[in-house]
């Protein structure tokens, strides 16, 4: 059976991939690590992703492949930097970001792409990651996350909403929701906007699925 090595930084990416593994890759073994210090760390720090930052995502991954993962996939989109590290460390199976594959199927649509975020350092680590050629409109939806942390659901999701319909209004024909925390909006965004709207939980369950179907 398939070992998947879920590796979440943020408490609210856990129930979107698993709920959307179970749905759609029922058979693949999911195992779970969290650290939601890894996210707070950062936005406290002032120190980017440093030296250090990334050691921690290495010995997450170094425990994952001891039990046996067969893939990692990690689920915040504001550490790119270190899991390119853990990537290059464990080359011999894949490792993914959460955005990578959302960002490869926003490129291929050839479209002004509205990139929608809760959590500040995504929009620092994730733009660059898409081509030059690609129009990226990157908004933060400020006080989103907060009403997440405190269970506000309702206001999170009218927050993104509206973030999402701004970029619409600006030009964006595909909106890309950059973090995990932000597929329960999906159906929301798509019915208010009208537009093409990606998440990173399913463009990342396909794309690892594919990539590790290539493998063996």
């Amino acid at each position: 059976m398939t070992r998947i090595a879920l590796i979440h930084a943020l408490a609210h990416s856990v129930d979107p991939i698993n709920e959307e593994l179970k749905r759609t890759w029922p058979e693949c073994q999911r195992m779970n690590l969290l650290d939601d210090s890894l996210s707070a760390d950062l936005a406290a720090s002032g120190k980017g992703l440093d030296a250090a930052m990334t050691e921690r995502f290495i010995r997450l991954a170094d425990y994952a492949v001891g039990t046996g993962a067969d893939a990692i996939l990690f689920t915040c989109s504001a550490f790119g930097p270190c899991i390119e590290a853990v990537a290059r460390r464990h080359a011999d199976r894949p490792v993914m970001k959460p955005n990578e594959a959302m960002i490869a199927d926003a490129v291929a649509t050839g479209q002004t792409i509205g990139l929608v975020a809760s959590f500040g350092p995504t929009l620092e680590s994730m733009p660059p990651e898409f081509p030059a050629s690609t129009k990226v409109l990157p908004m933060l939806v400020e006080g989103a996350l907060d009403a997440l942390n405190r269970g506000d659901t309702e206001t999170h999701d009218r927050l993104v909403v509206a973030a999402a319909q701004r970029l619409v209004d600006q030009g964006c024909t595909v909106i890309a929701l950059a973090q995990f925390s932000l597929a329960r909006t999906q159906e929301a965004v798509a019915r208010q906007t009208g537009a093409k709207v990606l998440t990173t939980v399913e463009s990342a369950v396909r794309a690892l699925r594919a990539r590790l179907s290539q493998s063996t």
